[in-house]
C-alpha cells in the first residue's frame, strides 16, 4: 500500500486503456477543481503514465495495471466516471492536507 499527503500532489494522472473519451472528461472536472490548488492534472494511457506522477486515477479494472506501470505511486481505483466518491476523497485529502492511501 502507498500513501500520499494532500499537500505533497502536484501533479495527478488519469489513467485509461478504452479510448472512450470519459477519461479525458474526468481530467477536464479534476483540473478544475484541483488546478486552485497548485495541482496538475492530465491525461496518459494507463501503459505509460509519466514518471513524474504523485498519484493516478484510473477504472478499477486497470489498478493492476497502473500499479505495475508506476510502482510505488498511489494509485485510486474508482468504479464511475462521474462523482465517483473516489474522486471527493483525492480534493479532500489536497484541500485538508489529509493522507490519501491506495
Amino acid at each position: 500500500m502507498s500513501s500520499i499527503n494532500g499537500s505533497d500532489i502536484k501533479k495527478v494522472v488519469v489513467a485509461c486503456d478504452a479510448g472512450m473519451g470519459s477519461s479525458v472528461l474526468l481530467t477536464s472536472q479534476m483540473s478544475k477543481s484541483l488546478s486552485p490548488h497548485g495541482v496538475a492534472v492530465e491525461h496518459a494511457s494507463v501503459d505509460r503514465i509519466p514518471d513524474d506522477a504523485d498519484l493516478v486515477l484510473c477504472h478499477s479494472g486497470l489498478v493492476s495495471r497502473a500499479r505495475s506501470a508506476q510502482p510505488g505511486t498511489v494509485v485510486i481505483g474508482f468504479q464511475m466516471f462521474l462523482g465517483d466518491p473516489a474522486f471527493a476523497r483525492v480534493e479532500q485529502a489536497v484541500r485538508e492536507g489529509e493522507t490519501i492511501a491506495d
